[in-house]
């Protein structure tokens, strides 16, 4: 399912116009990424928690050309399954 599929769904199951389940969706996932970009975890009981990881700087390899090269340090979201969705998919 992506974003424009689920705008569709919630416009038809709650009665609404397709422009107001697109507000809600927007704000629902703006909110997530605020909360993310300011460090904070978001969890949704039962399907998943996010959180931001931080890696730091380490030494690696080009693959193609086998030169070293330094990869600088970054911040990346994570995905932690909740366990009614394990359950859910695990059937």
């Amino acid at each position: 399912m992506n974003k424009l599929e689920l705008i569709s769904k919630l416009a038809e199951q709650e009665g609404i116009s397709k422009q107001e389940s697109r507000r809600v969706v927007d704000l629902m996932f703006d909110s997530m990424t605020d909360a993310l970009t300011r460090g904070d975890r978001v969890e949704i009981r039962g399907l998943c928690a996010l959180k931001i990881k931080e890696y730091k700087s380490y030494t690696g390899r080009n693959p193609k050309s086998g030169e070293t090269v330094i990869v600088k340090p970054k911040r990346l979201p994570f995905f932690k399954p909740g366990t009614d969705l394990k359950d859910r998919v695990d059937l």
